[in-house]
Protein backbone atom coordinates (compact mmCIF):
# COMPACT_ATOMS: atom_id res chain seq x y z
CA UNK A 1 0.00 0.00 0.00
CA UNK A 2 0.77 3.48 -1.24
CA UNK A 3 0.45 6.35 1.41
CA UNK A 4 -0.38 9.81 0.97
CA UNK A 5 0.69 12.00 3.47
CA UNK A 6 -2.13 12.92 5.72
CA UNK A 7 -3.22 8.61 5.55
CA UNK A 8 0.12 7.85 7.00
CA UNK A 9 -0.04 10.42 9.79
CA UNK A 10 -3.56 9.46 10.82
CA UNK A 11 -2.36 5.69 11.25
CA UNK A 12 1.34 6.48 12.10
CA UNK A 13 2.37 4.74 15.56
CA UNK A 14 5.74 3.90 16.81
CA UNK A 15 6.73 0.93 18.03
CA UNK A 16 6.33 0.65 21.74
CA UNK A 17 9.62 0.92 23.05
CA UNK A 18 9.42 -1.74 25.73
CA UNK A 19 7.85 -4.92 26.60
CA UNK A 20 6.19 -3.89 30.21
CA UNK A 21 5.53 -7.32 30.60
CA UNK A 22 9.18 -8.26 31.01
CA UNK A 23 10.03 -5.65 33.72
CA UNK A 24 9.33 -8.09 36.47
CA UNK A 25 11.68 -10.67 34.98
CA UNK A 26 14.39 -8.26 34.46
CA UNK A 27 14.16 -6.89 37.83
CA UNK A 28 14.26 -9.87 39.41
CA UNK A 29 17.64 -10.74 37.22
CA UNK A 30 19.39 -7.75 38.27
CA UNK A 31 18.46 -8.17 41.80
CA UNK A 32 19.85 -11.74 42.30
CA UNK A 33 22.94 -10.76 40.21
CA UNK A 34 23.45 -8.02 42.29
CA UNK A 35 23.06 -10.16 45.61
CA UNK A 36 24.44 -13.93 44.06
CA UNK A 37 27.60 -11.69 42.13
CA UNK A 38 29.02 -14.50 39.72
CA UNK A 39 27.48 -17.05 40.39
CA UNK A 40 24.07 -15.82 39.25
CA UNK A 41 26.02 -15.00 35.57
CA UNK A 42 27.44 -18.67 35.57
CA UNK A 43 23.53 -20.05 35.73
CA UNK A 44 22.44 -17.19 33.54
CA UNK A 45 25.03 -18.46 30.93
CA UNK A 46 23.64 -21.51 30.91
CA UNK A 47 19.65 -20.97 31.80
CA UNK A 48 19.62 -18.46 28.75
CA UNK A 49 22.48 -19.12 26.23
CA UNK A 50 22.84 -23.01 26.99
CA UNK A 51 26.22 -22.37 27.32
CA UNK A 52 28.88 -23.36 29.98
CA UNK A 53 32.07 -21.42 29.94
CA UNK A 54 35.06 -22.24 32.46
CA UNK A 55 35.72 -18.11 33.06
CA UNK A 56 34.26 -15.50 33.12
CA UNK A 57 36.87 -13.34 31.12
CA UNK A 58 38.29 -13.89 27.99
CA UNK A 59 42.40 -14.01 28.68
CA UNK A 60 44.26 -11.19 26.98
CA UNK A 61 46.23 -13.43 25.03
CA UNK A 62 43.20 -14.76 23.13
CA UNK A 63 42.08 -11.46 21.82
CA UNK A 64 46.02 -10.81 20.41
CA UNK A 65 45.39 -14.63 18.71
CA UNK A 66 42.11 -13.59 17.23
CA UNK A 67 43.61 -10.46 15.63
CA UNK A 68 47.28 -12.74 14.50
CA UNK A 69 44.87 -15.68 13.22
CA UNK A 70 42.04 -13.33 11.36
CA UNK A 71 41.65 -13.40 7.89
CA UNK A 72 43.76 -10.86 6.09
CA UNK A 73 41.14 -8.88 4.28
CA UNK A 74 38.94 -8.38 7.42
CA UNK A 75 42.08 -7.28 10.10
CA UNK A 76 42.61 -4.63 7.35
CA UNK A 77 38.81 -3.62 7.40
CA UNK A 78 38.65 -3.35 10.86
CA UNK A 79 42.04 -1.37 11.13
CA UNK A 80 40.57 0.69 8.43
CA UNK A 81 37.12 1.29 9.90
CA UNK A 82 39.22 1.87 13.46
CA UNK A 83 41.34 4.65 11.95
CA UNK A 84 38.56 7.00 10.45
CA UNK A 85 36.40 5.92 13.58
CA UNK A 86 39.46 7.69 16.26
CA UNK A 87 40.43 9.94 13.65
CA UNK A 88 36.82 11.67 13.38
CA UNK A 89 36.22 11.47 16.90
CA UNK A 90 39.77 13.34 17.77
CA UNK A 91 38.17 16.09 15.72
CA UNK A 92 35.19 16.67 17.56
CA UNK A 93 36.34 15.91 20.98
CA UNK A 94 35.74 19.28 23.52
CA UNK A 95 38.52 20.47 24.60
CA UNK A 96 39.05 23.08 27.54
CA UNK A 97 38.83 26.59 26.82
CA UNK A 98 39.84 29.32 29.18
CA UNK A 99 38.51 32.09 27.14
CA UNK A 100 36.47 33.32 30.20
CA UNK A 101 39.12 34.10 32.87
CA UNK A 102 36.38 34.16 35.76
CA UNK A 103 34.11 31.15 34.52
CA UNK A 104 34.85 28.59 31.99
CA UNK A 105 34.65 24.63 32.10
CA UNK A 106 37.17 21.91 32.42
CA UNK A 107 36.38 18.29 30.72
CA UNK A 108 37.51 14.82 31.98
CA UNK A 109 36.79 11.45 30.48
CA UNK A 110 34.86 8.96 32.98
CA UNK A 111 37.10 6.30 34.49
CA UNK A 112 35.55 3.20 34.22
CA UNK A 113 32.92 2.03 30.78
CA UNK A 114 31.01 -0.90 30.51
CA UNK A 115 30.26 -1.67 26.17
CA UNK A 116 27.62 -4.01 25.36
CA UNK A 117 28.15 -6.21 22.32
CA UNK A 118 25.46 -8.42 20.99
CA UNK A 119 25.99 -11.64 19.59
CA UNK A 120 23.39 -14.74 19.08
CA UNK A 121 22.07 -14.12 15.60
CA UNK A 122 24.97 -13.15 14.43
CA UNK A 123 28.52 -11.28 15.68
CA UNK A 124 29.07 -7.69 15.79
CA UNK A 125 32.63 -6.77 15.73
CA UNK A 126 31.42 -3.08 14.40
CA UNK A 127 29.72 -2.39 17.84
CA UNK A 128 32.84 -2.57 19.21
CA UNK A 129 34.32 0.07 17.16
CA UNK A 130 31.44 2.06 17.40
CA UNK A 131 31.40 2.31 20.96
CA UNK A 132 35.11 1.40 22.68
CA UNK A 133 37.05 3.40 20.52
CA UNK A 134 35.27 6.73 21.24
CA UNK A 135 35.92 5.95 25.18
CA UNK A 136 39.46 5.30 24.14
CA UNK A 137 39.48 8.67 22.22
CA UNK A 138 38.06 10.33 25.42
CA UNK A 139 40.97 8.87 27.78
CA UNK A 140 38.80 6.48 29.82
CA UNK A 141 41.14 4.44 31.43
CA UNK A 142 39.32 1.39 31.91
CA UNK A 143 37.27 -0.21 29.11
CA UNK A 144 35.32 -3.23 29.72
CA UNK A 145 33.40 -5.77 26.89
CA UNK A 146 30.39 -7.65 27.40
CA UNK A 147 28.68 -9.87 24.91
CA UNK A 148 26.83 -13.24 25.13
CA UNK A 149 28.88 -15.95 25.64
CA UNK A 150 28.44 -18.67 22.64
CA UNK A 151 29.36 -22.60 22.23
CA UNK A 152 32.28 -22.23 20.52
CA UNK A 153 33.70 -19.07 22.02
CA UNK A 154 33.15 -14.98 21.35
CA UNK A 155 33.35 -14.60 17.63
CA UNK A 156 37.05 -14.25 16.46
CA UNK A 157 36.25 -10.78 14.47
CA UNK A 158 35.00 -9.53 18.21
CA UNK A 159 37.96 -10.47 19.72
CA UNK A 160 40.10 -8.75 17.21
CA UNK A 161 38.34 -5.56 17.53
CA UNK A 162 38.42 -5.61 21.18
CA UNK A 163 42.38 -6.09 20.40
CA UNK A 164 42.76 -2.92 18.13
CA UNK A 165 41.00 -1.01 19.80
CA UNK A 166 42.68 -2.11 22.98
CA UNK A 167 39.61 -3.20 25.64
CA UNK A 168 40.98 -3.50 29.04
CA UNK A 169 38.59 -6.96 29.53
CA UNK A 170 36.22 -8.95 27.93
CA UNK A 171 33.69 -10.97 29.48
CA UNK A 172 31.75 -13.86 28.61
CA UNK A 173 28.44 -12.79 29.71
CA UNK A 174 25.13 -11.40 27.89
CA UNK A 175 22.05 -10.46 28.39
CA UNK A 176 20.12 -8.02 31.67
CA UNK A 177 22.34 -10.10 33.55
CA UNK A 178 25.55 -8.63 31.87
CA UNK A 179 24.19 -5.34 32.49
CA UNK A 180 22.90 -5.62 36.01
CA UNK A 181 27.25 -7.30 36.50
CA UNK A 182 28.55 -3.43 34.94
CA UNK A 183 25.84 -1.71 37.31
CA UNK A 184 27.04 -3.31 40.61
CA UNK A 185 29.70 -5.38 40.49
CA UNK A 186 30.60 -8.89 41.22
CA UNK A 187 33.50 -10.69 42.15
CA UNK A 188 35.41 -11.03 38.45
CA UNK A 189 33.92 -8.31 37.05
CA UNK A 190 33.95 -4.58 38.66
CA UNK A 191 31.00 -2.05 38.58
CA UNK A 192 31.49 1.02 35.53
CA UNK A 193 30.14 4.35 35.84
CA UNK A 194 28.56 4.37 32.42
CA UNK A 195 27.33 1.53 30.13
CA UNK A 196 26.82 1.94 26.17
CA UNK A 197 26.13 -0.20 23.40
CA UNK A 198 22.90 -1.59 21.42
CA UNK A 199 21.00 -5.09 22.72
CA UNK A 200 17.51 -6.53 22.68
CA UNK A 201 14.15 -5.53 24.96
CA UNK A 202 16.05 -7.31 27.88
CA UNK A 203 19.41 -5.67 27.40
CA UNK A 204 17.95 -2.01 27.15
CA UNK A 205 15.08 -2.40 29.97
CA UNK A 206 18.31 -3.99 32.13
CA UNK A 207 19.52 -0.56 31.47
CA UNK A 208 16.76 1.27 32.20
CA UNK A 209 16.70 -0.34 35.59
CA UNK A 210 19.99 0.44 36.73
CA UNK A 211 20.38 3.96 35.06
CA UNK A 212 21.34 5.99 38.37
CA UNK A 213 23.60 3.35 39.47
CA UNK A 214 25.57 3.67 36.53
CA UNK A 215 25.23 6.03 33.51
CA UNK A 216 23.82 4.69 29.88
CA UNK A 217 23.64 5.99 26.74
CA UNK A 218 20.04 5.27 25.40
CA UNK A 219 17.07 3.03 25.65
CA UNK A 220 17.48 1.60 22.18
CA UNK A 221 14.24 0.51 20.02
CA UNK A 222 14.04 -1.32 16.86
CA UNK A 223 16.12 -0.06 14.26
CA UNK A 224 15.01 2.32 11.19
CA UNK A 225 15.66 3.91 8.29
CA UNK A 226 13.65 6.54 6.49
CA UNK A 227 14.64 7.40 2.60
CA UNK A 228 13.44 10.69 0.68
CA UNK A 229 14.09 9.79 -2.91
CA UNK A 230 13.22 11.22 -6.75
CA UNK A 231 13.20 9.59 -10.09
CA UNK A 232 17.34 10.51 -10.17
CA UNK A 233 18.04 7.60 -7.34
CA UNK A 234 19.49 4.22 -8.37
CA UNK A 235 16.41 1.86 -7.68
CA UNK A 236 18.09 -1.19 -7.17
CA UNK A 237 20.48 0.42 -4.38
CA UNK A 238 17.78 2.16 -2.79
CA UNK A 239 15.78 -1.40 -2.21
CA UNK A 240 18.83 -2.62 -0.88
CA UNK A 241 18.97 -0.09 1.36
CA UNK A 242 15.36 -0.89 2.61
CA UNK A 243 16.36 -4.56 2.67
CA UNK A 244 19.84 -3.91 4.60
CA UNK A 245 17.76 -2.23 7.23
CA UNK A 246 15.14 -4.76 7.63
CA UNK A 247 17.45 -7.70 8.12
CA UNK A 248 18.23 -6.29 11.47
CA UNK A 249 14.83 -7.40 13.09
CA UNK A 250 11.47 -8.71 12.46
CA UNK A 251 10.50 -5.05 13.98
CA UNK A 252 12.71 -2.81 12.00
CA UNK A 253 11.30 0.05 10.44
CA UNK A 254 11.40 1.15 7.15
CA UNK A 255 10.08 4.48 5.10
CA UNK A 256 10.23 5.47 2.15
CA UNK A 257 8.98 9.05 0.82
CA UNK A 258 8.77 10.72 -2.59
CA UNK A 259 6.61 13.22 -4.56
CA UNK A 260 6.56 10.53 -7.40
CA UNK A 261 3.92 7.81 -6.97
CA UNK A 262 4.99 6.23 -10.12
CA UNK A 263 8.93 5.98 -8.24
CA UNK A 264 6.93 4.16 -5.02
CA UNK A 265 5.34 1.45 -7.33
CA UNK A 266 8.71 0.56 -9.03
CA UNK A 267 10.32 0.36 -5.75
CA UNK A 268 7.93 -1.91 -3.71
CA UNK A 269 7.54 -4.08 -7.16
CA UNK A 270 11.14 -4.72 -7.12
CA UNK A 271 11.38 -4.86 -3.20
CA UNK A 272 8.74 -7.89 -3.35
CA UNK A 273 10.72 -9.79 -6.03
CA UNK A 274 14.40 -9.64 -3.93
CA UNK A 275 12.62 -10.60 -0.53
CA UNK A 276 12.12 -13.89 -2.16
CA UNK A 277 15.75 -14.43 -2.37
CA UNK A 278 16.49 -12.80 0.57
CA UNK A 279 19.33 -14.69 2.36
CA UNK A 280 17.88 -13.84 5.87
CA UNK A 281 14.14 -13.85 4.03
CA UNK A 282 12.22 -14.80 7.48
CA UNK A 283 12.74 -12.14 9.01
CA UNK A 284 13.11 -9.25 5.76
CA UNK A 285 9.67 -10.54 5.03
CA UNK A 286 8.29 -10.22 8.33
CA UNK A 287 9.52 -6.41 8.82
CA UNK A 288 8.43 -5.38 5.17
CA UNK A 289 4.83 -6.70 6.04
CA UNK A 290 4.38 -5.49 9.27
CA UNK A 291 6.64 -1.99 9.69
CA UNK A 292 6.87 -0.83 6.08
CA UNK A 293 5.65 2.48 4.71
CA UNK A 294 5.49 3.74 1.66
CA UNK A 295 4.63 7.30 1.72
CA UNK A 296 3.59 9.65 -1.27
CA UNK A 297 4.00 13.31 -0.01
CA UNK A 298 2.78 16.22 -1.92
CA UNK A 299 5.72 18.65 -1.92
CA UNK A 300 9.30 18.89 -0.62
CA UNK A 301 7.64 20.65 2.22
CA UNK A 302 5.67 17.72 2.89
CA UNK A 303 8.64 15.33 2.54
CA UNK A 304 10.36 17.72 5.43
CA UNK A 305 7.91 17.06 7.70
CA UNK A 306 7.24 13.28 7.35
CA UNK A 307 10.92 13.34 8.04
CA UNK A 308 10.58 15.22 11.27
CA UNK A 309 7.57 13.39 12.29
CA UNK A 310 8.97 10.10 12.08
CA UNK A 311 12.81 11.32 13.64
CA UNK A 312 14.40 7.85 12.33
CA UNK A 313 17.86 6.58 13.47
CA UNK A 314 18.82 6.69 9.94
CA UNK A 315 17.60 9.78 7.36
CA UNK A 316 19.28 9.05 3.55
CA UNK A 317 18.00 11.71 0.80
CA UNK A 318 18.63 10.41 -2.56
CA UNK A 319 17.72 12.71 -4.73
CA UNK A 320 19.09 15.76 -7.53
CA UNK A 321 20.24 18.14 -4.52
CA UNK A 322 20.34 16.19 -1.13
CA UNK A 323 21.95 19.06 0.01
CA UNK A 324 18.91 21.38 0.36
CA UNK A 325 16.81 19.32 2.94
CA UNK A 326 19.53 20.00 5.35
CA UNK A 327 18.35 23.32 6.54
CA UNK A 328 14.48 21.38 6.99
CA UNK A 329 15.42 18.32 8.60
CA UNK A 330 16.02 18.56 12.52
CA UNK A 331 15.32 15.55 13.83
CA UNK A 332 17.02 12.52 12.77
CA UNK A 333 20.03 10.41 14.28
CA UNK A 334 21.85 10.47 11.28
CA UNK A 335 21.54 12.07 7.98
CA UNK A 336 23.15 10.77 4.69
CA UNK A 337 23.19 12.60 1.79
CA UNK A 338 23.14 11.04 -1.90
CA UNK A 339 24.09 7.84 -3.65
CA UNK A 340 27.47 7.45 -2.37
CA UNK A 341 26.35 7.77 1.51
CA UNK A 342 24.26 4.59 2.05
CA UNK A 343 23.50 4.13 5.95
CA UNK A 344 25.52 1.07 5.50
CA UNK A 345 28.51 2.90 5.35
CA UNK A 346 27.89 4.73 8.26
CA UNK A 347 27.53 0.99 9.86
CA UNK A 348 30.89 -0.11 9.48
CA UNK A 349 33.41 2.67 8.60
CA UNK A 350 32.38 6.33 7.98
CA UNK A 351 33.60 7.92 11.21
CA UNK A 352 30.66 8.52 13.53
CA UNK A 353 29.02 6.05 15.77
CA UNK A 354 26.10 4.00 14.34
CA UNK A 355 24.86 3.56 18.39
CA UNK A 356 21.70 6.36 17.27
CA UNK A 357 18.56 7.39 19.22
CA UNK A 358 15.88 5.20 17.70
CA UNK A 359 11.49 5.86 17.81
CA UNK A 360 11.55 9.12 18.24
CA UNK A 361 13.98 9.90 20.51
CA UNK A 362 16.10 11.78 17.99
CA UNK A 363 13.48 14.78 18.71
CA UNK A 364 15.87 15.37 22.73
CA UNK A 365 18.44 12.94 22.17
CA UNK A 366 21.78 12.77 19.84
CA UNK A 367 23.74 10.04 18.36
CA UNK A 368 26.86 8.42 20.97
CA UNK A 369 30.21 10.49 20.50
CA UNK A 370 33.63 10.95 21.86
CA UNK A 371 32.00 13.85 24.02
CA UNK A 372 29.61 11.31 26.01
CA UNK A 373 32.44 10.04 27.76
CA UNK A 374 33.53 12.94 29.20
CA UNK A 375 32.05 14.97 32.77
CA UNK A 376 32.32 18.81 32.73
CA UNK A 377 32.43 21.05 35.38
CA UNK A 378 32.31 24.43 35.61
CA UNK A 379 35.15 26.83 37.30
CA UNK A 380 34.11 29.84 38.97
CA UNK A 381 36.68 32.22 40.16
CA UNK A 382 35.49 35.85 40.48
CA UNK A 383 37.53 38.81 40.78
CA UNK A 384 36.86 41.22 43.51
CA UNK A 385 35.37 43.92 40.79
CA UNK A 386 33.05 41.36 39.39
CA UNK A 387 31.80 40.60 43.33
CA UNK A 388 31.47 44.28 43.75
CA UNK A 389 28.83 44.61 40.77
CA UNK A 390 26.87 41.62 41.38
CA UNK A 391 26.90 40.53 44.80
CA UNK A 392 23.70 43.08 45.30
CA UNK A 393 21.73 41.34 42.90
CA UNK A 394 22.22 38.11 44.10
CA UNK A 395 21.79 39.10 47.89
CA UNK A 396 18.55 40.69 47.57
CA UNK A 397 17.28 37.44 45.24
CA UNK A 398 18.61 35.77 48.45
CA UNK A 399 16.39 37.49 50.49
CA UNK A 400 13.24 37.23 48.62
CA UNK A 401 13.39 33.62 49.04
CA UNK A 402 13.52 34.13 52.57
CA UNK A 403 17.35 32.41 52.70
CA UNK A 404 18.73 34.61 55.32
CA UNK A 405 22.36 32.85 55.35
CA UNK A 406 22.48 32.68 51.71
CA UNK A 407 22.39 36.58 51.89
CA UNK A 408 24.43 36.66 54.84
CA UNK A 409 27.52 34.68 52.93
CA UNK A 410 26.85 37.33 50.17
CA UNK A 411 26.99 40.62 52.32
CA UNK A 412 29.64 39.73 55.01
CA UNK A 413 32.28 39.55 52.20
CA UNK A 414 31.49 43.37 51.66
CA UNK A 415 31.85 44.44 55.42
CA UNK A 416 33.54 47.71 55.98
CA UNK A 417 32.42 49.10 52.45
CA UNK A 418 29.30 51.03 52.13
CA UNK A 419 26.71 48.51 51.40
CA UNK A 420 23.61 50.20 53.24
Amino acid sequence: MIYNTQQFLDQYQTTAQLDTRLHEQIATICETVKQQGDRALYQYNEQFDRVTVETLEVPQAQLQQAYDTLDDDLRQALELSYTRIRDYQASIRYQNQQSNKEMYEVYHPIERVGVYVPGGKASYPSTVLMTATLAKVAGVKDIVVVTPPQKNGVAQSVLAACHIVGVDHVYQVGGAQSIAALAYGTETISKVDKIVGPGNQYVAYAKKYVYGEVGIDQIAGPSEIALIIDKTCDVEAVAYDVLAQAEHDEMARTYVISTDQSLLEQLENRLEALTTTSERQEIVAASLRDYHYAIHAEDFHACCRLMNEIAPEHASIQTAQPEKFVPHIHYVGSLFLGGYAPEAIGDYIAGPSHVLPTNRTARFQHGLSVNDFLTKHTVIQLSQETYQQTYRAAATIAQDEQLYNHQQSLTVRMRGEQND
